[in-house]
C-alpha cells in the first residue's frame, strides 16, 4: 500500500487587485474539479482549497507567496493549474470583466 502523492510549490500573487472575491471564487471552482485534497497556504496558516470564504481569509493582495498543497492521484495538475491563477497578471481575467 503506498501512501498518496503529496505535491507543495509556492507562488506569488501578482494581480494588482491581488486575490480578491471573484478569483478566490475560481481557485475553489478549480480546486473542486480535482479528486485530490488541496490546501493554500500563507505563512503558519492553511485553508481549504475549495472554500472562498477561507481562501479570503488569507487576505492575499498582490506580491504575496502562497503554497499550495495537494494530497492525491491528480495532485501535480492541481498545484500547476491553481499556481497559474495566482501567478496571473491578468486583473480583467482574475476578475471576471470582459
Amino acid at each position: 500500500m503506498s501512501a498518496a502523492p503529496t505535491v507543495e510549490k509556492q507562488f506569488t500573487v501578482r494581480s494588482e487587485l491581488g486575490l480578491h472575491a471573484r478569483p478566490a471564487g475560481r481557485l475553489a471552482s478549480i480546486a473542486g474539479r480535482f479528486e485530490c485534497e488541496i490546501t493554500l497556504g500563507r505563512g503558519d496558516e492553511w485553508v481549504s482549497g475549495s472554500s472562498v470564504l477561507s481562501i479570503l481569509c488569507l487576505a492575499a493582495i498582490q506580491g504575496t507567496t502562497l503554497r499550495v498543497r495537494a494530497i492525491g492521484a491528480d495532485a501535480e495538475q492541481a498545484v500547476m493549474e491553481l499556481g497559474a491563477l495566482i501567478e496571473s497578471e491578468d486583473d480583467e481575467a482574475n476578475s471576471g470583466s470582459a
